[in-house]
């Protein structure tokens, strides 16, 4: 499961829409670790226009957390619009984050080129 909601969550998106804000409040419980790792990551930007964090996640449980927030267009959508940031991975060990006007940077970071020179035989498993 991706996410552990509430009954009374449950209950609110079965009778329609849930905010932005209640889906961040539940991905930040639901997904400490992959939460902690944006929240780095964002903070890190500063006035920089974009961050990138290189780190393997400790354990499968962890790596799954983040492949999970990154890898749901829903709950990606709801934490990029929340730090007003857009969000990119190129594997569950290289996480990306780009601020308005960084869309050059975003462009390279998500490309074919990008993406297989990031490839080392110690990821083959990331």
């Amino acid at each position: 499961m991706s996410l552990t909601v509430s009954p009374e969550l449950q209950a609110k998106a079965e009778a329609g829409e849930v905010s932005d804000a209640e889906m961040v409040e539940c991905v930040r419980t639901s997904l400490p670790y992959a939460w902690s790792i944006v929240s780095r990551v964002v903070g890190d930007l500063g006035d920089d226009l974009t961050a990138e964090l290189e780190e393997e996640p400790p354990t499968e449980k962890e790596r799954g957390e983040l492949l999970r927030l990154l890898g749901s267009d829903a709950m990606r959508g709801a934490v990029q619009r929340h730090y007003g940031i857009k969000l990119a991975f190129q594997n569950c060990c290289k996480v990306g984050v780009f601020k308005p006007g960084a869309e050059e940077q975003h462009a390279e970071f998500v490309s074919n080129r990008a993406q297989l020179l990031n490839q080392k035989p110690e990821l083959v498993n990331c």
